[in-house]
């Protein structure tokens, strides 16, 4: 069984998907990792993409596509995989198909985690690290006992760049315009599942779960 996990920056995906892994018993790819793993053991893949990175450009697709398809060729994925992080975009969904197609595979759905914009903001946004020992905090989930101050060493909480809120919504604004689109072309192709992403870790696990192990009785892969 082949699933793809869809959702914005901040919906809990890499998180969901080690959940789903330990569950129905299929490998978790992600290919922020996939990637990482490829540049630091040098493969010929991960040198080539490393020339497009230092000079700025993005990876071209068939790299990317390459890598995800020398990865579901390992032993581990003969029976799937959950693919996280990929595809992006339409014509990486499109290249995906094609791959899969060649591998006498097809994705048998695509969990799509559903989160408002305004939550996500505060999830992203929320986060702050000490300077000294690097423990890290939450304004809504795990705040410090007094604002700005780690309760670890006593050091002074920043918040990264990244975290900012005007760059979290700079990020939405990215996935609205080049991934949201893969919604309509999931959904048109019939393989799509919407779950509500906005609850609790616990909550949204068990909807997924149930929605996994559904799309598993249909491909004869039941769940653990």
């Amino acid at each position: 069984m082949y699933l793809v996990l869809l959702g914005p920056p901040g919906a809990g995906k890499g998180t969901q998907a080690e959940r789903l892994e330990k569950e129905l018993g299929l490998p978790h790819v992600a290919s922020g990792d996939l990637f990482r793993e490829h540049l630091s053991k040098g493969t010929a893949l991960g040198s080539l993409a490393k020339t497009y990175m230092d000079r700025g450009d993005l990876v071209p697709d068939d790299v990317t596509i390459a890598m995800i398809r020398e990865r579901l060729q390992r032993p581990d994925c003969a029976q799937g995989a959950i693919l996280d992080g990929f595809p992006r975009t339409q014509a990486q969904a499109r290249g995906l198909d094609d791959m899969l197609a060649d591998m006498g595979r097809a994705l048998d759905g695509v969990l799509y985690l559903a989160v408002p914009d305004e939550e996500l903001v505060q999830r992203l946004s929320g986060r702050w690290i000490c300077r000294q020992c690097q423990t890290p905090y939450h304004t809504l989930f795990s705040p410090p006992a007094q604002a700005g101050v780690c309760d670890a060493c006593g050091g002074e909480l920043y918040q990264r760049d990244d975290d900012r809120p005007e760059t979290v919504r700079a990020r939405l604004r990215v996935y609205h315009q080049q991934t949201a689109p893969l919604i309509d072309y999931y959904r048109r192709a019939g393989l799509l599942v919407e779950v509500d992403g906005s609850g609790d870790i616990e909550s949204v696990a068990a909807a997924l779960l149930k929605v996994a192990c559904t799309l598993a009785e249909k491909s004869d892969t039941p769940c653990r």
